[in-house]
């Protein structure tokens, strides 16, 4: 399973959307992110790290939550920041898996990439979850027309035949 690791407040102030909305609230835009990154795990069958900065914050220990099987946020402890952790958590995991961190931070796409990942910048990593997103939404919108019935389909074609002859009349 191919194993991504997100650095949550780099994504956030590049993707258009969730930029604005992080000037109304953090959290909102925390969940945003969640949210679409959950859609996106699970049609590809990743599992996603979603890591927030909390070095800042007096007191902080590390947090993880699993949201689902294949999404786990994390909130970093005072004084660990989110390139800090993704940094010692490519280098535990090295080579053995399949390995992606998400950042537009340089010197952390250097850094990971000697470790043994692959690394994407926050804007491509948004244009590939936009075309996921509409495969999604093809893949949907086809099983949806599949699945429509029509009135043809719930008549029985003697009645159909009548209703015919009374549109034509007029």
């Amino acid at each position: 399973m191919k194993k991504i690791f997100v650095d949550g407040y780099n994504v956030i102030s590049y993707w258009p959307e969730l930029k604005n909305i992080k000037e109304y609230s953090f959290e909102a835009a925390r969940q945003q992110l969640i949210e679409i990154l959950s859609n996106y795990a699970s049609y590809n069958g990743y599992k996603i790290f979603i890591v927030f900065d909390a070095h800042m914050v007096c007191g902080s220990i590390e947090k993880r939550e699993k949201i689902s099987d294949n999404i786990i946020v994390i909130f970093t402890k005072e004084g660990e920041t989110a390139d800090n952790f993704i940094e010692k958590e490519v280098n535990r995991i090295g080579r053995r898996s399949e390995v992606c961190v998400v950042t537009s931070d340089s010197l952390e796409q250097q850094i990971v990439f000697q470790r043994g990942a692959v690394r994407m910048s926050s804007i491509e990593f948004y244009h590939e979850i936009k075309a996921v997103e509409l495969k999604i939404k093809n893949k949907i919108a086809k099983k949806y027309s599949q699945k429509r019935e029509t009135l043809e389909d719930r008549i029985e074609q003697n009645i159909l035949e009548k209703l015919e002859k009374i549109r034509r009349s007029k």
